[in-house]
């Protein structure tokens, strides 16, 4: 929300289409809406006039941020969603210029009680080692709670997130691969503090 993106109501649509399709061909699926939230001073304001969605309608919001935003604009903005009432998670952290490279800017956003999203291509190295090597660290220490495709085609931008979770054991142990898989998301879907 706040570039291209559909509103509540399209996405909605959408999805019961796509669910109800599904279910006509034999699998069985739910989906849940949410959409990336583009961080401005209206953000608060188009979650609780209904302009923008949280995450599978729970407390949870998925906020991104400008690549060169600084450090003091994504912590006001946290700091303004979590005064709101609602659980930021940060939307593809590796990209922010300000956070990259600084696993402290990480453990302050956390601190602070947001939460931390990364692509499964650059877990993978598929946006450039340095992506690859600041998420390794982060993900070292815990730090990530969500791994998600950011998926806009099957082409381009394909999910590959069963490549990535299969890397993910190996390099981080698989308790730490289903905490931001499964149950990280069931947490979100249940509406639950994790």
């Amino acid at each position: 929300i706040g570039r291209r993106n559909a509103g509540p109501e399209k996405i909605r649509q959408l999805a019961e289409r796509i669910e109800a399709e599904a279910h006509a061909a034999g699998m069985d699926i739910t989906f849940y809406i949410g959409n990336e939230l583009y961080y401005s001073s209206e953000a608060v304001h188009a979650l609780e006039e209904g302009m923008a969605c949280t995450m599978a309608d729970s407390s949870y919001v998925l906020v991104e941020f400008g690549p060169m935003d600084s450090m003091e604009h994504i912590r006001g903005g946290i700091y303004q969603i979590l005064s709101a009432g609602y659980r930021p998670i940060v939307a593809h952290a590796e990209r922010y210029e300000s956070v990259c490279g600084k696993v402290e800017h990480i453990e302050d956003l956390t601190a602070m009680g947001c939460y931390i999203q990364v692509n499964a291509g650059s877990v993978m190295g598929q946006y450039g080692m340095r992506s690859r090597q600041f998420i390794k660290k982060v993900m070292k220490r815990e730090l990530v709670h969500f791994v998600a495709t950011d998926c806009h085609d099957t082409d381009r931008r394909g999910p590959k997130l069963l490549e990535c979770a299969r890397y993910m054991e190996r390099k981080f142990g698989k308790e730490y691969t289903h905490r931001l898989l499964c149950e990280n998301p069931a947490c979100v879907i249940e509406n639950r503090y994790i």
